[in-house]
């Protein structure tokens, strides 16, 4: 039986799991997309916990729960623009990232918004194509003094 995913809004006691899982998929999934060095910096933003209060605070910030475990996340600013979306490392593949998309794009709509952007990482790429975003452009974003290369997407809803 497939455990239930439960979907809720983000509190500031979840940012140690929260920067856990950003950490660790990171690590454990991107790193087949970009160099030792990237992951290591881009890893690093977990690190930077005023940043997270932040996004908890002002964006609309949800995460899945399985047996009151966190395996998952996504946030949403300024209203159309998907920030951020990290599942579990031992999570992947069950839907998780599928229903937290979908959450996120019902609360586009609820906010008059009928496109949603987002940039994304090569790892997640297939994952976005697969839910009908389409690629606007190949960009390079410099982040921490280095180059990582990703795409930025979007979907009419």
């Amino acid at each position: 039986m497939k455990n239930q995913i439960e979907i809720r809004q983000a509190t500031l006691q979840d940012i140690p799991e929260i920067t856990s899982i950003f950490r660790d998929t990171i690590t454990h999934i991107n790193s087949k997309h970009y160099s030792e060095k990237q992951i290591k910096v881009w890893a690093s933003a977990a690190d930077d916990i005023d940043v997270w209060k932040e996004r908890i605070e002002k964006f609309y910030f949800i995460v899945a729960e399985i047996e009151q475990a966190i395996v998952g996340f996504a946030y949403l600013k300024n209203g159309n623009y998907f920030d951020g979306l990290f599942v579990h490392k031992d999570y992947q593949r069950q839907g998780i990232g599928s229903k937290l998309l979908r959450i996120i794009e019902s609360q586009v709509m609820m906010n008059d918004f009928d496109v949603i952007k987002s940039d994304v990482s090569k790892t997640a790429l297939p994952f976005f194509d697969n839910k009908y975003y389409e690629v606007i452009k190949k960009q390079k974003k410099n982040f921490k003094g280095l180059v990582f290369e990703n795409y930025l997407v979007e979907k009419t809803l």
